[in-house]
């Protein structure tokens, strides 16, 4: 029998890797008929199938107040104590009004029992599981020890009762091999792996009218040579490699590196050292951050607005030097349009992906003149250059596919629920 799949996070809108990636899980449950419904604070679903609580939004004012009160310190107050508990029962009722409304089956929470963002919709999570023992997915993308700003904190017993809990109604699914080991180290919890992946069975659209003159747009010439840095500008994304990459190729006329995305929500000082760096490096770096989002539209003065799919495309080679990702969507977004790579060796490359024999440019932490040679080679040898993409191509779509993970959800779904397709 189907079952109606309710989803919970903080958020479903955007290209974060929550939203994209439980979207395609909700594709791979609608194969057998199983129906998805979503809980959130900010959401882009359709309105007939979702929730929206706006204090369930981790951007939220009062969400926001409480983690002004939480972080950095080690004692709490009596009031942050109680408006804790406030929200939480709130927030409970409105998990229970969501579950009546839809019909509700199967809990996922994405990600909201791994990262603190939200302490009130954890726990409030966590307690309605207790109470009705609804069979729940919890589809964990990043835990709090991976991120040093959780690690001094006033909430240590909240992190260790719901971040994340340990139920027998509640499997735990991963989406690296690091925190399927430190989960089990932690919280003595098993889990099943499950990567992000791309449905490498149908190979990506082709460049329309729309975005037919990306180029053009972002200032770039015909014989330029496009380099995509497809990110935020934050620190663990290792920008400063990809500059002085382009430094080292030694022609600003030609090379051009464009980042994607804006600094978000972590400050703006990297950003500022970045533009420093690449005037040193004597880099002409392009930040068009203003023309990209999560759809198509014209802004208030008539330019595009384009997706970073539409930016693919066109794009040269892509730089993704990070020192640390959960998992590297980007990397398989470039996978996925052909585009030739450059990554740095962060741990979880190491040990996920690296193993399965991609053709990649890879540096191990700093930039060297055998780095530059293996670029000038991809980007002058059009014949390399294709053998190298189709080769990652094929190798993604063995290991990342959507076939890959409509195995593991329909696996993970009979042993929560007893249902078998």
């Amino acid at each position: 029998m189907a079952k109606n799949i309710g989803f919970i996070s903080t958020r479903f809108a955007g290209t974060d890797g929550v939203s994209l990636e439980s979207a395609k899980w909700a594709e791979m449950f609608w194969e057998d008929r199983h129906v998805s419904f979503w809980y959130s604070g900010r959401s882009d679903r359709h309105p007939d199938i979702s929730h929206c609580v706006p204090e369930a939004y981790f951007g939220h004012p009062e969400n926001l107040w409480l983690l002004d009160k939480i972080w950095k310190r080690t004692q709490r107050t009596r009031l942050v104590t109680e408006r804790i508990q406030e929200i939480t029962a709130y927030l409970k009722n409105t998990l229970y009004d969501f579950v009546e409304r839809f019909g509700i089956d199967v809990l996922i929470p994405e990600n909201a029992l791994a990262i603190p963002m939200h302490i009130p919709l954890a726990l409030a999570i966590t307690e309605f599981l207790a109470e009705t023992q609804m069979p729940a997915i919890a589809h964990h993308h990043d835990f709090h020890w991976e991120r040093t700003r959780y690690a001094i904190n006033s909430v240590m017993d909240y992190l260790e009762m719901a971040f994340p809990p340990t139920m027998p109604n509640i499997r735990h699914t991963v989406i690296n091999r690091a925190a399927q080991e430190q989960l089990s180290l932690r919280k003595g919890i098993s889990s099943m792996l499950i990567p992000n992946v791309f449905d490498f069975a149908n190979p990506p659209p082709q460049t329309d009218d729309y975005a037919r003159d990306v180029r053009e747009q972002i200032g770039l010439r015909p014989d330029d040579v496009f380099i995509l840095q497809p990110t935020r500008i934050v620190p663990r994304k290792g920008i400063e490699h990809a500059i002085k990459l382009v430094g080292m190729l030694g022609n600003p006329d030609k090379y051009k590196l464009v980042i994607s995305h804006d600094a978000g929500d972590e400050g703006y000082e990297y950003e500022t050292l970045i533009k420093d760096l690449a005037r040193e490096e004597n880099v002409d770096l392009r930040l068009i951050s203003d023309r990209i989002g999560d759809v198509r539209q014209f802004d208030a003065e008539g330019q595009k607005i384009y997706t970073l799919w539409d930016l693919y495309p066109h794009a040269d080679l892509v730089t993704y030097p990070s020192t640390y990702e959960g998992f590297g969507n980007a990397l398989l977004e470039a996978i996925y349009f052909k585009v030739p790579l450059v990554v740095n060796r962060y741990s979880i490359f190491i040990q996920d992906i690296e193993p399965k024999g991609f053709n990649l440019v890879v540096i191990d932490g700093f930039i060297t003149k055998e780095t530059v040679n293996e670029v000038r080679h991809v980007l002058d040898n059009p014949k390399a250059r294709q053998k190298m993409v189709d080769y990652n191509y094929r190798v993604a779509r063995q290991y990342y596919s959507y076939r890959l993970l409509r195995r593991c959800l329909r696996t993970v779904l009979t042993t929560v629920t007893g249902y078998q397709p």
